[in-house]
C-alpha cells in the first residue's frame, strides 16, 4: 500500500522544478491521486502564472476527469485563499469537489497562514496535514526564512584553497576553482533572487555575477561601494541584470542601475537586508570579497555557507573566515570538494 509520504515526496520533486524561476512566490508541487493511482500532477512553474494545484487538475487527461471529486489531492503547501496574480486555489479545490485534501507545509505568508486549510474544513474537505513536513519546510527555506525573519535566506558562498585561503595577498585575481565548480556557482546563481560583493572584489574580478554558464535568471547584483569608486565601465554594470549599489552619499537611478545610500557608521548587513525585504526578495548569495562575508558571518547574519575547496595551495595570503555550522552535504566535483553547511 502507497503512504501519504510517497505521494508528498513526488510533490517535492515536482516543486523543485520551479526553483529560480516563481520567487518570491514558494516551490509547491502537486499531484491528485485515484486509487493509488497518480491521474494529475503539477507544480508552479513561474512566478505570476497558474498555480501547482491548477496545473495539477489541468494535467488530468479527458478520460480520468470523472475520477476528480473521488480522488485525494496531495500538495506540498498549503493552498492559497486570496486573490493575487492567481484566484484561490482553495476555490479550485471545491469547485471541483475534491473532498480530500494532504498538505506538507502550512504556509507562513499572513494573507494565507491557515486560511486556506480552515476554507476547505469548513466547507467538508478532509485535510490532513503535516506530511513530510520537514523535507517540505526545508523545500521553502527563502520563503520561510522571508517570512518568519522578515529578512531573505542567505548563502555565503566561500572559494579557497588547500590550505584555507581566499586569495593571494596582493591585489589580484588568481582563479582557484576547476571550470566544474564555475559552472556550478552559476547555477547556484540562478536559484537566487540576490548576489553580493563588495569594492574591492568587484574592481579586482570585474565579474559581471550573471548565469551565463548556466541556463537561468540573472540575480540581481548588490554592490557594497562606500565611495562609489566601482567605475560604471566594469561588468557588474552590465546590462544584463539590474545593480543596487549601496553607497554612503547618493540616492539616485540610471538605466538598469539604482544607488541606495546608507549609513556606513552602522550595520550594513541588516540595513541591507532591510532594503531587500522591502524589494521583496527573499534570497541572496554573498559572494566576496573576504571582508564583506566576514561582516555578514560576525552578526550571525547567514543560513548556509557553501565552501569550494581547490587542491591548489597558496601558502600564504587572505585566511578563508571561521564559521559555526552544521555539515549537511559534501561531495566531489574532479579535484574540488564542495561542502554546503547550515548555520547552527
Amino acid at each position: 500500500m502507497l503512504t501519504h509520504e510517497y505521494f508528498m515526496q513526488r510533490c517535492i520533486q515536482l516543486a523543485q522544478n520551479g526553483l529560480g524561476f516563481v520567487a518570491p512566490n514558494p516551490l509547491v508541487g502537486a499531484v491528485l491521486v485515484h486509487d493509488e493511482k497518480i491521474i494529475g500532477e503539477g507544480w508552479h512553474q513561474e512566478y505570476g502564472k497558474e498555480h501547482a494545484e491548477v496545473n495539477c487538475i489541468a494535467s488530468v487527461k479527458e478520460e480520468y476527469k470523472h475520477l476528480i471529486t473521488e480522488s485525494t489531492l496531495y500538495v506540498s503547501l498549503e493552498p492559497c485563499n486570496h486573490f493575487g496574480k492567481t484566484p484561490p486555489c482553495s476555490d479550485l479545490i471545491l469547485q471541483n469537489g475534491i473532498k480530500k485534501v494532504v498538505v506538507g507545509s502550512g504556509d507562513p505568508n499572513p494573507i494565507v497562514a491557515g486560511k486556506g486549510i480552515q476554507k476547505l474544513r469548513e466547507a467538508g474537505v478532509d485535510v490532513i496535514e503535516n506530511i513530510l513536513k520537514i523535507e517540505c519546510d526545508v523545500l521553502n527555506k527563502r520563503f520561510f526564512t522571508f517570512h518568519q525573519k522578515k529578512r531573505p535566506y542567505i548563502i555565503i558562498k566561500i572559494a579557497q584553497s588547500a590550505d584555507g585561503f581566499m586569495a593571494p595577498d596582493e591585489a589580484k585575481q588568481v582563479w582557484l576553482t576547476n571550470d566544474i565548480s564555475k559552472r556550478l556557482s552559476h547555477r547556484w546563481r540562478a536559484d537566487e533572487q540576490a548576489i553580493l560583493v563588495g569594492t574591492n572584489t568587484a574592481l579586482i574580478d570585474n565579474s559581471s555575477l550573471t548565469t551565463r554558464l548556466w541556463s537561468g535568471k540573472n540575480p540581481t547584483r548588490i554592490l557594497i561601494d562606500k565611495n562609489n569608486r566601482v567605475p560604471l565601465s566594469q561588468n557588474i554594470f552590465s546590462l544584463d541584470a539590474n545593480t543596487i549599489v549601496v553607497n554612503e552619499s547618493k540616492d539616485d537611478s540610471k538605466e538598469n542601475i539604482a544607488w541606495v545610500k546608507a549609513d556606513f557608521g552602522k550595520n550594513i548587513p541588516q540595513q541591507i537586508l532591510k532594503m531587500l525585504s522591502e524589494k521583496n526578495i527573499q534570497s541572496l548569495i554573498v559572494e566576496g570579497g573576504l571582508f564583506t562575508i566576514q561582516q555578514f558571518i560576525e552578526v550571525n547574519l547567514w543560513d548556509e555557507a557553501r565552501v569550494i575547496t581547490a587542491p591548489i595551495r597558496l601558502n600564504k595570503g587572505k585566511a578563508s573566515p571561521l564559521f559555526l555550522g552544521t555539515l549537511l552535504e559534501s561531495f566531489s566535483l574532479m579535484q574540488d570538494k564542495v561542502e554546503i553547511w547550515q548555520s547552527v
